[in-house]
């Protein structure tokens, strides 16, 4: 049973995670250009936010599947892995209420420009801070995956001796 627990934590923490941080790096590059210059930003931000979004629902899988698996191998209580969960507990937190609502708002501000509804002169410069803004937090957001990879890697105090 724990290595299908694995299997599917693993599988999960590829095929989930992997889309959501390629996708939310992807974002404010296609979020800096105007829909003036380019219709198809809006249409491409629109995918990579529906990306974010939709895989961040089925990414729950991945702690509960990472809890049971723990729970199996009787390393609830270990620091390598209650530091993971707390990481992982973060990076969910900055996802769902930084990056979401900000891809949303860039969106929204894509399509008062295209509606010709816009904030005008300043739009293009507010837009450049707020995809900066993105692209710094869906940083952290990866660095934090990427710590708790390497925590699931090397296991402080595994018997494993890696």
């Amino acid at each position: 049973m724990t290595k299908l627990l694995l299997s599917i934590h693993v599988l999960a923490s590829i095929l989930v995670v992997g889309p959501i941080a390629v996708a939310a790096s992807m974002f404010p590059r296609y979020a800096r250009r105007t829909a003036g210059e380019d219709g198809h930003s809006v249409g491409a931000t629109v995918l990579l936010h529906r990306i974010c979004s939709g895989y961040a629902i089925v990414g729950v899988a991945v702690p509960v599947f990472g809890i049971a698996t723990g729970a199996q191998l009787g390393v609830l209580t270990d620091a390598w892995l209650l530091t993971s969960i707390v990481l992982t507990t973060i990076a969910a937190a900055i996802l769902a209420l930084a990056i979401l609502p900000g891809q949303e708002s860039m969106i929204e501000s894509a399509a008062a420009a295209a509606d010709g509804t816009g904030t005008g002169a300043d739009g293009g410069a507010d837009t450049k801070r707020a995809a900066a803004r993105l692209a710094g937090l869906t940083g952290v957001f990866n660095l934090l995956w990427a710590v708790v990879v390497v925590l699931m890697i090397v296991r402080p105090g595994s018997t494993t001796g890696a």
